[in-house]
This record gives C-alpha cells, sequence and structure tokens, in this order.
C-alpha cells in the first residue's frame, strides 16, 4: 500500500484503508519521514516523522520539554503572521507561558465548577431531545451533536442569545477548514472565511469582557478577566485566543464522539444492550471507548528542541514529529482487537483527549459529562434511537468530524 499522510488524497481514503494503513506503520521498526510539499499561505514544511504507536505517542506528549508545541501544533504550521492578528492560542506555548495561561483558565473546569453546570447540561439535553421529536429525526450532527456543546460553552460564557447563532456560523466556518488542503482557489477562500470568522468571534468576546470587567456576573468571562489569587487574569488578545479555542476545541471533541458514537451503538447492538443493562455501571468506561475509537482529534504536532533518540531514531533539534493519536488509539500492543467496539474493555490508556502531560485537554471531563448526559437521555426518551447509513465525513487530516448522520427513532 503506498501510504503518504502529509497528502490529502490520503484523508480522503475509507476510514478503514486508513486504520489499516496505520497498522502497517506501526509494524516498522523506526517512525517514518514524510516530506511536505509548499502549500499556499502556509509554512512550506521541511516534513515530518509520524508517531504511530501508543508509547511512542506518549513518551512525546511527556516530554514537552524535548517536543515542542512552538510554533504550532496543526499541520501544516500556519505562517508567522497568523499570531500577530489573532494572538498566540495556549496549545501553541511551551511552560512558563503555558503554565501561566493555563493557571488562570484552570479554575473555570474545576470539579465544582462542572457540578454547578449539571442541571443546566440535563436542560439542554431535554430540550434538544424535545426538539427533535417534536421537529422530526433529519441529520444527528446538526438537530443534536453540534448543538450541545456550544451550547453549553455559550451559556458558561453567558453569550448574550442574539449573538448564538452566529456563534454557531464562525464556528462551523472553521471547523470546514482545519486540515482541509485543497487546491489554491479554495484554499484562499476558506482561509479568508476562516479569518473573518475567528477575528469576529474574538471581537465577540473581548467586549464581552469589558464589559464584564467593569460588571462581573460570575460567569466564565467575568472569572478571566478578574484576577485570579495569583493576581493573574487574561488580556484581550489572550481572552480572544482561549474563546476561539474554547468553541472549536471544545465543541469538536464533543460534537464528533457523540455524531459517531451513534453509529457505534448502532452498529454494535450487544454493546448497546450491554450499555442499557445498567447504564449508570458502563456509561463511563463506553464514553472512553467512544473517545478512543473515534480520535475526535487526530493529530498534533511537535517541534523537537535538542538532538533525542526515540525508538533508535535519532531525531535531530529542528525536527518535527505528529503525534496521530488515532493511529495509537489503535495500537495492538494496548489494545488489543482494537478495531472492536467494546465497552468491557480498559479503554483508559487511550490519548483520544491528547497524550499525558502538559497539553492535555483541559476540557475533557466537561466533553465526558456533555456527552453522559445526552446519551442518558437520548437512549431514556428515545430508546430506539438509531443512525441510518453511512456518515458523510470531513476530509481533513486533523479533524474527525461528522459532517452529516442520518438517524431515525
Amino acid at each position: 500500500m503506498h501510504i503518504d499522510l502529509a497528502d490529502l488524497d490520503f484523508w480522503r481514503k475509507p476510514p478503514k484503508e486508513r486504520h489499516e494503513a496505520f497498522a502497517q506503520l506501526r509494524q516498522l521498526e523506526h517512525p517514518v519521514f514524510f516530506p511536505e510539499k509548499k502549500v499556499p499561505f502556509l509554512r512550506s514544511g521541511k516534513g515530518f516523522y509520524a508517531l504511530v504507536r501508543h508509547a511512542d505517542v506518549v513518551e512525546a506528549s511527556r516530554n514537552a520539554k524535548i517536543f515542542s508545541s512552538e510554533p504550532a501544533v496543526t499541520n501544516p504550521e500556519p505562517p508567522g503572521w497568523v499570531k500577530q492578528v489573532f494572538g498566540e492560542s495556549m496549545v501553541n506555548m511551551d511552560d512558563p507561558r503555558h503554565a501561566r495561561l493555563r493557571r488562570i483558565v484552570t479554575r473555570s473546569f474545576s470539579p465544582r465548577m462542572l457540578a454547578n453546570l449539571q442541571a443546566d447540561i440535563e436542560t439542554a439535553c431535554a430540550g434538544i431531545v424535545d426538539d427533535v421529536v417534536k421537529d422530526g429525526p433529519r441529520d444527528f450532527v446538526t438537530q443534536v451533536a453540534a448543538r450541545l456543546p456550544i451550547h453549553v460553552i455559550c451559556d458558561m460564557l453567558d453569550i448574550p442569545q442574539g449573538w448564538r447563532a452566529k456563534v454557531h456560523q464562525h464556528v462551523d466556518v472553521s471547523t470546514a477548514y482545519t486540515g482541509v488542503r485543497p487546491s489554491l482557489a479554495r484554499s484562499v477562500q476558506l482561509a479568508g472565511q476562516n479569518m473573518l470568522a475567528l477575528l469576529a468571534l474574538q471581537r465577540m468576546v473581548i467586549k464581552l469582557g469589558h464589559e464584564r470587567a467593569a460588571d462581573p456576573k460570575g460567569d466564565l468571562v467575568s472569572l478571566l478577566v478578574t484576577a485570579n489569587p495569583d493576581g493573574e487574569k487574561l488580556n484581550d488578545r489572550e481572552l480572544g485566543s482561549f474563546f476561539a479555542l474554547l468553541l472549536v476545541a471544545g465543541n469538536e471533541t464533543a460534537r464528533n464522539t457523540m455524531a459517531h458514537g451513534i453509529k457505534l451503538l448502532t452498529d454494535n447492538p450487544a454493546q448497546r444492550e450491554l450499555l442499557m443493562s445498567d447504564f449508570d455501571a458502563h456509561i463511563g468506561n463506553a464514553i472512553e471507548e467512544m473517545v478512543r475509537h473515534v480520535s475526535p482529534i487526530m493529530q498534533f504536532r511537535r517541534t523537537v528542541t535538542e538532538d533525542y533518540s526515540l525508538r533508535g531514531l535519532e531525531l535531530k533539534q529542528g525536527d518535527k514529529v505528529v503525534l496521530f493519536y488515532g493511529s495509537a488509539n489503535r495500537d495492538e500492543t494496548v489494545f488489543p482487537n482494537a478495531d472492536a467496539f467494546d465497552i468491557t474493555r480498559d479503554a483508559k490508556p487511550h490519548v483520544g483527549f491528547g497524550g499525558p502531560g502538559p497539553h492535555f485537554c483541559l476540557g475533557a471531563n466537561l466533553a465526558r459529562q456533555e456527552m453522559r448526559t445526552m446519551f442518558r437521555t437520548l437512549l431514556t426518551k428515545l430508546p430506539d434511537i438509531r443512525s441510518v447509513g453511512e456518515p458523510e465525513l470531513l476530509v481533513s487530516n486533523f479533524d474527525n468530524s461528522v459532517r452529516s448522520q442520518a438517524f431515525t427513532f
């Protein structure tokens, strides 16, 4: 099989073929190098080594001093002017800058804060399912999976109701652009749309930040623009960058997993029956197995800061590596019969929320909470809900996104 992870044509292949390709790469003695072509408006990367084994992804994730998130974690890397326009996202930072921002925003995802959100999440899930019953089943993504995460984030930030439709629209534009590198004309069009969407999102939250700094309301924006016990708070650019990250990354993990999850439960009726035999006993591990199986974010890039030996591969300072989470999550040495969906397996070593280390997903517990509540509501109110046919997937090397999924009940 010809395999080129740097070519978008590879990511157009059916998921089964991509999984087979990664299985071949995992059998090789050393990580493989993939050269990159020059891409319009992006850095002309030198190429990267593909880390496809679970152990390699975990090693690189834990060793952030060697495997740096700077200058950027997306693949290919955006040009330097992007940071000047949008500010710098915390996912593209190393400590101590990353640690400072994480200290400020971590309090927003404390167990106490998440517990306070539960009633609102339950109300949102009930309303979404009621709308599905009223409107009839059409597309699981737009009617269910895409609605809940953004609804929760907008509630956390107390985004005015009149702004929320625009927030949904801007996030959809950003998702369509992420990881996709088509023709030159389409690249220019998508890049322009993405830039305008991100700028609009940042302007929204910066305006709110000014209002909440003068009159705090107890919401997430108020929390971020008022000082923590160490006297730290986010400035305008940091707040704008965090909002964009929260909406895109915080939305995609739960959205993608739920959209793929309804298909997994439909295609695996014995696993669904087991889940419903004791929902509370099984749902926690079922969510972890869904995230492992789906790998909603498929990869992140790292830059090697000094010479380093990884599984016999001698990496040099400045080399690029890409952590392929979807491949690591199907590593047979960690997950036997990895292609099977099995809610009884020990799925916790998965790297679906990123590998262990300083960049582990800050919103992982919120995503788990959203998915647990939504599946409970769906499977209780609509016990025969099921997907219909195959999903329409976004062509992307980054975001394992479902564009649409027909369903019925």
